[in-house]
């Protein structure tokens, strides 16, 4: 995870430093004076990229480049959940079939330290609760289901806690936006309350408020589909493990285990 932001953060400070020296060479070009070949003065030609995205990031100022580095940042958080999700909320991830297969096999034959060392072997979110249960078979079954209650409740929050990191992206970068339209709004009332306004002026601090509500809404709308089609399949593995967990301790009811 930092590696990533650090990566987003150095790109995003690339990307600052060279509109900054497009910039730059844009306006030393249109203070120009262009000469024609009978060595009479051209007309200035029109800046016509001055609203462009390039021009609004530098034009916003401390505040505004600050608030791009931390939309960047967000895109960046963004992807890295995304794709750390796609890989960890799966079911072959979360309850492996093999473990299913092994744990089967070692109760049909009442094996249930066989069953424990099959968990051990196999660590995930399942094998952590299967062995909650299994490790307190001596207790009777009642403490059993507690115990995997227990732990099914803590994998469960392990879970969900990867996806809302999703959700607090998601609800960060509107409001990142909305400060960044915010600073661009008080900007244009304050050339208008200069007098005449340079239209120019006014209409770059309008379209930094718009572009950045615009960059706040393009990270927080993937991030709020992703969240929710992950939590919905999270919550269908999740009850499909519950089911499969209860379905393998049952013949645990009737297992005593005989100490050496």
């Amino acid at each position: 995870m930092k590696m990533v932001l650090k990566l987003t953060l150095v790109l995003a400070l690339v990307f600052v430093m060279s509109c900054a020296c497009n910039s730059q060479a844009q306006e030393e070009a249109a203070r120009g004076d262009l000469v024609t070949a009978d060595g009479t003065a051209a007309a200035a030609p029109t800046n016509k990229g001055s609203g462009g995205f390039f021009s609004v990031i530098i034009a916003s100022g401390p505040l505004g480049v600050m608030l791009w580095l931390a939309l960047f940042g967000a895109a960046g958080a963004a992807v890295y959940f995304s794709v750390d999700c796609a890989i960890t909320v799966r079911a072959k991830r979360i309850m492996p079939q093999e473990l299913i297969e092994s744990v089967t096999e070692s109760m049909a034959e009442g094996d249930v330290l066989k069953a424990l060392q099959n968990c051990e072997s196999e660590p995930g979110p399942m094998a952590n609760i299967l062995s909650a249960g299994f490790s307190h078979v001596e207790e009777g079954y009642d403490v059993i289901q507690e115990s995997i209650s227990t732990a099914a409740d803590l994998e469960t929050e392990q879970i969900m806690q990867k996806l809302t990191w999703l959700s607090v992206v998601g609800n960060l970068a509107p409001m990142l936006g909305l400060l960044g339209t915010v600073q661009g709004m008080i900007a244009a009332f304050s050339t208008l309350a200069e007098g005449a306004p340079d239209v120019g002026v006014l209409a770059m601090n309008i379209s930094q408020a718009l572009f950045t509500t615009a960059g706040g809404l393009t990270i927080a709308v993937p991030c709020v589909a992703v969240y929710y089609t992950f939590r919905n399949i999270a919550s269908k593995i999740i009850l499909q493990m519950e089911a499969m967990t209860i379905e393998l301790i049952k013949d645990l009811r009737n297992v005593e285990v005989v100490e050496e």
